[in-house]
């Protein structure tokens, strides 16, 4: 039998005490042991008092030494952005399937069908854990994938063909445009980043003797650190802009304000200007290397850490922490060389 303590004289008084004795009695008179029975209701009070914020970073401690630290990392993003800031002051006990429900709605109508996929998986993950722990009594998020809304088929971003890359690049150099924008379209087509971790780029980022470019982990969350192979060709375009924009901070130091990188529209609209609006996009550029490195039978975890994709199987994005540098470096210099064999059998054709 657990020893009683009923608390401490003169918080309690003896009116007080002699009452709660007499229950504790009665309660051995009915076979129940009054000292686990008080552990019990101490207990039942903490888990109606859990809020789902607590659960859901008890959830994702508990799980984390067994994930792999980019998809802590992920699973700790997704906490923060989406599953906490509505239902996260809650009481775990007191969320309904229709919460639950509507979050996911919100979600999904922002076109994030992605995001409410990973979203249900982890709130049925959370719910799960919660019973297990004894810190829940019930799993409100089962069988979320049944309210799925349909997802769109995929929109790819247009982008014209390698065979025609040539004259889009011959069209981009004749134009009247901005040298800045020139290069960062050149860019654009030999590494496969995305416009956005290009513009931002700091020159620190860079290290132009050993042909590697870090994007750290804060300018790609939620996704891990990203090494980006540089071909020569990139590497002679870079130290061309180091003559330019070297002494800022930023490679593509915006024209009014150096401290900031040019604008996102700029290297579509340029790309618009020579005739490629609806053909083309600076993202396309990505889909383009995508398509014509898979058609050239290069192994897919090459072209998809090149492109800094997550896997969409969690179990092997958290085995699979290879980032292929030697092979990527190869790849995209057989890229890049291919690229100019293209254009070089494109001059002599016009010649």
């Amino acid at each position: 039998m657990v020893p009683l303590s009923f608390g401490p004289y003169p918080d309690l008084t003896l009116v007080a005490a002699g009452k709660k004795r007499a229950e504790a009695r009665q309660l051995m008179l009915e076979g129940i042991d009054p000292g686990e029975q008080k552990k019990a209701n101490k207990l039942a009070q903490t888990i109606t008092g859990l809020t789902f914020e607590t659960l859901a970073r008890e959830w994702h401690a508990y799980r984390s030494p067994r994930w792999a630290k980019s998809t802590a990392d992920k699973a700790a993003a997704y906490l923060e952005s989406d599953l906490l800031p509505a239902p996260g002051h809650r009481p775990a006990q007191a969320i309904t399937r229709p919460e639950l429900v509507a979050l996911i709605r919100k979600i999904e109508s922002r076109g994030a069908h992605n995001v409410a996929k990973k979203t249900r998986q982890r709130l049925s993950q959370i719910f799960r854990f919660g019973p297990a722990q004894g810190a829940a009594e019930a799993n409100p998020a089962t069988d979320l994938d049944v309210i799925a809304a349909h997802a769109p088929a995929t929109r790819h971003h247009p982008h014209v063909t390698l065979a025609e890359l040539p004259e889009l690049l011959g069209k981009i150099e004749a134009a009247n445009i901005n040298t800045l924008t020139l290069h960062a379209i050149r860019l654009l087509v030999l590494t496969a980043v995305r416009p956005g971790e290009l513009r931002a780029a700091p020159w620190a980022e860079f290290d132009l003797d050993a042909a590697t470019w870090t994007i750290p982990k804060a300018r790609m969350k939620p996704c891990p650190p990203h090494i980006v192979p540089l071909p020569h060709q990139a590497v002679a375009i870079l130290r061309q802009l180091e003559e330019v924009t070297g002494g800022y901070a930023l490679v593509f130091a915006g024209r009014n304000t150096t401290n900031r990188p040019m604008s996102e529209n700029t290297i579509n609209k340029a790309l618009a200007d020579v005739g490629y609006k609806g053909r083309q996009t600076g993202h396309g550029f990505r889909h383009l290397l995508s398509t014509e490195l898979n058609r050239r039978s290069y192994i897919r975890d090459w072209i998809e850490r090149q492109l800094a994709h997550d896997d969409d199987d969690e179990i092997r994005d958290t085995y699979n922490h290879a980032t292929y540098l030697e092979q990527r470096r190869e790849m995209m210099q057989a890229w890049a060389d291919s690229i100019d064999a293209q254009c070089a059998g494109a001059n002599v054709a016009n010649a």
